[in-house]
């Protein structure tokens, strides 16, 4: 009986590390398929190891709760905080029509206007929301280039050379029952030229796709829109809030490695700042050859001399559009000011080559980027929008400004702006990911990946860079990163590579899914303007594609490598292998 009790236990102790393995692969391949699939939400997908881990005994059930609130999602909260006053205020639209009247009308400039404002604001904002607030001025911009040529042929002295010359199509585009307004010929004429000058279009209803009136206006179009969207990507990269797949990789690299204190605001600030701004050249110029030809000195011209009457007719319509805002008003001036003080406060947290403003506090290591965020997030709550007045007045003009002392921000405008969706979709990766840790699935699909151990390190970066740029143009790039990332990290520590010289690059290279509208929510909104076709976002996305891979291959094997000291096995990526072997 003791014999037979004795092989029990040994086949006992064998196999249930195995089961725990199988078990932790079966929940993240079906995760993995409902994320690839979208047959339910991706937030909703991403609670699957909430309930399968404990069911199947992989980790507990508080175990697996506290994965779902990270540091991570406290900075994200305090951000938001900040974009939902830029929103709400209008300050991102002042700032985009500033640097409009800034480059002129001339395309050339114009695109390079629009890619530099959407990169600054989508370094601090989603990349979606960036997308989705930059695109409605994108298009106000566009629909006046487009339609000044009209108003000059409407202007003509002979009025029924200039009704005959009238594209009907135009009245369509801007109302939705042209019926109603074809009963007279002078109503149609006054109301088209207010509809362009008040209202711009519902995207909904635009139809300029086969419109145009000439094939430059097309290519112009197609040009700016398409611009928006990889601006917007490339703007993220510059810093770690600035999309969902840093936020990821940051919570992720500090829960497998809690003692590697080297990935922090300002360290891939100063090596992904390059990175950006590269790109953000070399992309205006592909663009710029693409579709506006390499004609550079007409369309890039500063010349007032140079200007035709439709850019001057241009230029005074975006003038007006920049008046309509009036004044800078109190929220804008507070909103812009907690902008930057937020970046400063990033910045000298802890700078590296000099203390910072933590070093003050007795106890080290308490405060992050999240407390930052959280607390001028917090401020906003409580500064009122209108400005506070301390001169004499009348009793009831008092009491009526107490009553609407409404502040920067409520807790509506907050809600509407939070991607809750993506707060749990992160945290459903940091529960595969513990779970993988813990069962020693992460270990065993290291040792599965010796075979690449006679690959140069750059080499084994260069093929997963290549792999997940591939992957994430059918994949969301959340999904994307959460499921190679404890890939990686295992590889990494197999092949005794350090783990940021692949983490890092692949990280941004899942963002470069600019080839297909369903790669990442800004394609999909700029496609929906019509301006562009999928062979138009193929085509141009290709050569982005191409560009950032190649810029950031050349980057961490460059100034990379001095910065976060690649070249070394550091020694918390040693510690973690020997505890998961343990």
């Amino acid at each position: 009986m003791r014999r037979q009790q004795a092989v029990m236990s040994a086949m006992t102790n064998l196999l249930f590390p195995l089961l725990q393995e199988a078990a932790c692969a079966y929940v993240l391949i079906v995760t993995a398929i409902y994320w690839v699939s979208e047959a339910v939400p991706l937030g909703a997908a991403a609670l699957v190891p909430a309930f399968l881990y404990p069911l199947f005994g992989v980790l507990r059930s508080s175990e697996v709760a506290a994965e779902y609130f990270k540091n991570t999602t406290l900075l994200l909260m305090g951000v938001i905080c900040v974009a939902a006053a830029v929103e709400k205020w209008n300050l991102h639209k002042r700032i985009a029509l500033r640097m409009v009247m800034m480059a002129g009308a001339k395309p050339g400039m114009l695109l390079l206007c629009f890619m530099c404002c959407t990169t600054l604001l989508s370094m601090w904002l989603s990349n979606t929301s960036t997308t989705a607030m930059v695109m409605p001025i994108v298009e106000a911009v566009l629909q006046e280039l487009v339609s000044a040529e009209e108003e000059q042929v409407m202007a003509a002295p002979d009025n029924s050379t200039s009704e005959e010359t009238q594209p009907i199509s135009t009245v369509c585009l801007s109302f939705p029952n042209p019926l109603v307004l074809f009963s007279s010929p002078g109503t149609v004429h006054f109301l088209w030229q207010e509809q362009l000058l008040v209202l711009p279009p519902d995207p909904r209803n635009l139809k300029l796709n086969s419109k145009y009136r000439s094939q430059h206006d097309q290519m112009v179009c197609k040009c700016l829109s398409l611009s928006i969207s990889y601006a917007a990507t490339i703007g993220g990269l510059t810093t770690i809030i600035g999309t969902s797949t840093s936020l990821i990789f940051l919570e992720h690299f500090n829960n497998q490695y809690p003692s590697a204190e080297v990935v922090n605001f300002g360290t891939w600030f100063l090596f992904s700042f390059p990175i950006s701004l590269i790109m953000l050249v070399v992309s205006w110029f592909w663009m710029h050859w693409l579709f506006l030809g390499c004609n550079f000195k007409e369309t890039c011209s500063l010349s007032k001399k140079k200007k035709t009457k439709r850019e001057e007719l241009s230029e005074r319509r975006i003038q007006e559009e920049y008046e309509k805002l009036g004044e800078i008003s109190y929220p804008e001036m507070v909103t812009g000011f907690f902008f930057i003080l937020m970046t400063l406060l990033w910045f000298t947290r802890e700078p590296g080559f000099v203390p910072g403003w933590d070093s003050f506090f007795e106890k080290k290591g308490y405060r992050t980027d999240a407390t930052v965020s959280v607390f001028l997030g917090f401020l906003l709550f409580l500064i009122p929008a209108k400005r506070p007045c301390f001169g004499k007045k009348d009793k009831g003009e008092k009491r009526e400004n107490t009553m609407e002392m409404e502040p920067i921000i409520t807790w509506k405008d907050f809600q509407k702006t939070m991607p809750w969706e993506i707060v749990i979709l992160v945290g459903g990766g940091y529960a595969l990911a513990s779970g993988s840790k813990s069962s020693g699935l992460s270990t065993w699909i290291g040792q599965q990946m010796l075979s690449l151990s006679s690959l140069p390190p750059w080499a084994v970066t260069l093929l997963a860079c290549i792999l997940v740029s591939v992957v994430t143009e059918f994949v969301s790039n959340p999904a994307t990163i959460t499921i190679f990332l404890p890939i990686l990290c295992s590889l990494s520590e197999t092949l005794h590579i350090n783990p940021l010289y692949t983490l890092i690059p692949v990280t941004m290279c899942i963002s470069f899914a600019v080839m297909l509208p369903v790669g990442n929510p800004p394609n999909a909104i700029v496609f929906s303007y019509g301006h562009c076709q999928i062979k138009d976002m193929v085509k141009a996305g290709l050569g982005v594609n191409v560009i950032g891979l190649v810029v950031v291959t050349v980057a961490i094997n460059t100034w990379g490598i001095n910065l976060f000291h690649l070249d070394t096995f550091p020694v918390w990526a040693k510690v973690s292998n020997i505890t998961q072997q343990a």
